[in-house]
């Protein structure tokens, strides 16, 4: 098993208030992920990491095998997720991934 850690920032233009939307938005539909990636076993959203945290928001991905992820990035379902939903509204991505 493979798993896929992603952390961002909001952009800073984010507004406080838009951002509760737009954490329910990128929740939605990167979980609705599952089923339609091969090799995606699951996603987990966290949206409100404690006050200690350096990012404001990251999704832990679990995935069959390494060569996975690769399929992941490009899979058009998650392409069509990550331009829409989180993209436009990010920075500072940090990744990690890891067998377990």
């Amino acid at each position: 098993m493979v798993y896929h850690i992603v952390m961002w920032k909001f952009r800073p233009e984010v507004a406080d208030e838009e951002k509760a939307m737009r954490k329910q938005a990128m929740k939605e539909n990167l979980t609705s992920l599952v089923g339609k990636v091969p090799g995606l076993l699951s996603l987990e959203f966290v949206e409100s990491p404690i006050p200690s945290s350096t990012h404001d928001i990251a999704l832990v991905s679990t995935l069959e095998k390494a060569e996975d992820i690769a399929v992941y990035a490009k899979h058009p379902a998650h392409v069509e997720v990550a331009d829409t939903y989180v993209r436009p509204f990010v920075t500072e991505r940090a990744c990690l991934d890891y067998e377990g």
